[in-house]
């Protein structure tokens, strides 16, 4: 930073960079991003995953009004961490755009080229005035014509491919655990495991069925498959045996 100059003359304005060329908006979205619930995805040999911990702070929360995995259409869903009320919206538009593919040109969209189009939106609320960039990281996986596939999208729009990865809180954590004991074409009851170990590592409380979320799907269906509570338990109490 330049001798005199303070950072609040730079994270006022989105459309504003800084002397060493940062902007400080979409910095402080990515903050919110660090704040929020812990989610993981996983590809495994026939299809991709995604779970994550719901965070319940109070016993008087219901825990199936909390939702943080998407459907986004048939072969495509999502995870959030961040400001949920901005998940949403980037949720809706997803699936307009997944929607209006299939209208168009009578096929399913690629995965990749939807988080392209949700990422293109993201971008542009760091471009111009008069907004702010989304406080919301999404987890987007899928199966389409080139296999499972499993992106980050961060809130300046950027994307990336991964075969495993992680967003939230917990994202350090969790990310240790995926690059120790992810290995390329494990199993579905392998990955199921090595995702609740993750989420376990994040947090500081008991693993319940009741506690996180688990959606996968299988390259061969291509339809979202949550995982049931009791086949959720059952994957648990494995888990712990171990």
């Amino acid at each position: 930073m330049y001798p005199g100059v303070s950072t609040q003359a730079y994270d006022r304005a989105i459309t504003v960079f800084s002397p060493d060329g940062r902007l400080f908006q979409v910095e402080y979205a990515r903050e919110s991003v660090k704040k929020g619930a812990t989610a993981l995805g996983i590809t495994y040999d026939n299809g991709v995953l995604l779970a994550i911990d719901k965070n319940i702070e109070s016993p008087l929360l219901k825990p199936e009004s909390i939702e943080k995995i998407f459907k986004i259409d048939d072969h495509i869903a999502a995870a959030t961490s961040g400001l949920i009320a901005d998940a949403r919206r980037l949720i809706d538009f997803a699936r307009e755009t997944a929607q209006q593919e299939k209208f168009v040109y009578s096929e399913p969209i690629s995965v990749e080229l939807l988080t392209r189009q949700v990422c293109d939106l993201k971008q542009a609320y760091t471009q111009f005035g008069g907004g702010r960039p989304f406080g919301a990281a999404l987890l987007i996986i899928g199966c389409d014509d080139t296999g499972a596939q499993l992106f980050e999208t961060d809130p300046s729009g950027a994307f990336r491919g991964l075969y495993a990865t992680s967003i939230g809180s917990g994202k350090k954590a969790v990310d240790e655990v995926l690059e120790k004991k992810y290995k390329p074409g494990m199993s579905l009851d392998d990955a199921i495991a090595l995702a609740i170990e993750s989420l376990k590592k994040a947090g500081d409380k008991k693993i319940t069925p009741e506690g996180i979320d688990i959606m996968l799907i299988d390259n061969k269906r291509r339809k979202n498959e949550p995982v049931s509570k009791s086949d959720l338990e059952k994957h648990i109490k494995k888990a712990q045996a171990k």
